[in-house]
């Protein structure tokens, strides 16, 4: 299990970092939303780790500036891989959502969380690449899994 999560991770930071080349490239084409839907994946993802490891979170849309966004990328990834390597997966965690109702969750399923999370608005960003007549990063893990 461990092993197949530090995979999906290594996916997701991958794409991440190639995504965060495009917005460098194509700034002036793309949407401010789309820029901002970056930033919230990536601020998920360290509320995420922060939740599990205890620390400050990030704000839900808070936005950063396009030289930082790298730098955030690889801290969430090495945190995340910390929590593999070091954590029970089936760990459970309490916390508050951003609505401050309170809930529990494994380690285990927070990641799953996480890792859908991305998929889910890296398909809204692609989209909008396309129609902002950006040639659209091809994100299937597959594809990614045939170059490994």
């Amino acid at each position: 299990m461990k092993a197949f999560f530090k995979d999906i991770f290594e996916y997701h930071h991958f794409f991440n970092q190639k995504f965060i080349s495009e917005f460098e490239k194509h700034q002036p084409q793309l949407s401010r939303e789309t820029y901002k839907l970056f930033c919230h994946c990536l601020n998920a993802h360290q509320i995420w780790n922060a939740r599990i490891i205890n620390e400050a979170e990030l704000g839900v849309h808070q936005l950063h500036k396009l030289e930082n966004l790298a730098e955030l990328n690889i801290t969430n990834h090495q945190q995340t891989l910390q929590i593999i390597d070091e954590l029970d997966l089936e760990n459970l965690i309490s916390y508050q959502n951003s609505k401050g109702k309170s809930f529990s969750n494994s380690i285990k399923d927070i990641l799953f969380h996480i890792a859908n999370h991305y998929t889910h608005h890296k398909g809204q960003i692609v989209a909008d690449f396309r129609r902002n007549k950006i040639e659209p990063l091809v994100t299937d893990y597959i594809f990614y899994k045939r170059e490994d």
